[in-house]
């Protein structure tokens, strides 16, 4: 008698891909509430006239009324709008180009293998360290430190006699607006810095030997392979401290509330007090909110477009019959 083949039992085949969209919904269910639907909502609010908490939502469309009063000049919101750009832009630039100056320097010591620096742990600890304290404590330590009339700094400064009589640093538009730069400085020096170590870290460590064989000087290497390599690490420190910068708040709102003579001003603090003090200006807040964003996306593109290689490609090259 013939043995019958045994009958294969069908293995039922278990499916996890449906895991993966359960642990990314909570980053898109999340960014829809706090961060799509926001941003609709303020394009839609710039095109009304939601002035006041009753009218935030029962509002009327006035078409771009609100806009051509920040772009009309001679009207207080031109005005405003655009004074408190100019000095967000000078404090970003005072800011920023010491920042990403030191940092490039910092990078490039602690990644040379040449100078072989002891302590490094210790050194990018210390000048990282500030980036981890909230701005509201910075705020308040220098705002006591350069207290009027007997702060530390003027008290150190009369009981030395280096200076006569206390200063108002507050009440100076170029203290202020340095003091301000210097801090965002302090603040942010450390990130850049550890970001463009991890750029440096990235290239291939025989491109250095090459160099060092071939005799190069470290600041030959610098110019000539660390630089040009590094560029989307510099795309990236400089669009991200754009909007860093041109969002800035905190450390200007808490220090000198815009002072003296809204020389320190800048577009979120003008946002701000549209939207939240005095008559409740959503609809010109929203406007400038849009502005603001629309200026953001601009300088992004053309920080992307400067730095980016615009040699042709060999592909292009071989179209147009220039490699055969």
């Amino acid at each position: 008698m013939q043995a019958q083949p045994a009958v294969k039992k069908k293995v039922k085949s278990v499916s996890y891909s449906h895991w993966g969209y359960i642990f990314i919904a909570p980053f898109f269910i999340t960014f829809l509430i706090f961060g799509l639907y926001p941003i609709l909502f303020t394009f839609k609010t710039s095109v009304t006239d939601a002035v006041g908490w009753e009218k935030i939502l029962n509002n009327n469309i006035i078409g771009f009324e609100n806009f051509a009063q920040i772009f009309t000049s001679g009207t207080l919101a031109n005005e405003k709008f655009w004074g408190a750009l100019g000095n967000t832009i000078i404090i970003w630039f005072f800011n920023f180009v010491p920042q990403l100056g030191l940092a490039l320097i910092l990078a490039s010591w602690f990644t040379d293998s040449r100078l072989r620096l002891r302590g490094q742990g210790f050194y990018k600890t210390t000048i990282f360290m500030p980036n981890i304290i909230t701005a509201a404590t910075i705020g308040m330590l220098f705002f006591s430190l350069f207290a009027y009339p007997i702060g530390p700094v003027n008290t150190f400064l009369q009981t030395s006699g280096i200076a006569n009589m206390p200063v108002e640093y507050f009440r100076s538009t170029e203290w202020s607006r340095g003091l301000i730069s210097f801090i965002q400085w302090w603040m942010w020096c450390g990130n850049t810095m550890i970001i463009m170590i991890a750029g440096i870290s990235g290239i291939n460590p025989s491109l250095f030997e090459a160099a060092l064989v071939d005799g190069c000087s470290s600041r030959q290497t610098f110019w000539k392979i660390t630089l040009p390599l590094i560029k989307p690490i510099l795309v990236y420190n400089l669009t991200t401290s754009l909007v860093g910068g041109l969002t800035m708040f905190d450390i200007p709102h808490m220090m000198t509330q815009g002072g003296p003579n809204d020389t320190t001003n800048t577009v979120a603090r003008f946002i701000y007090t549209q939207g939240f003090t005095g008559s409740r200006n959503f609809n010109m807040a929203s406007a400038a909110s849009v502005v603001l964003f629309v200026i953001i996306i601009v300088g992004s593109l053309i920080i992307r477009y400067v730095l980016n290689d615009h040699e042709p490609k060999p592909a292009k090259l071989a179209k147009k019959g220039a490699i055969k």
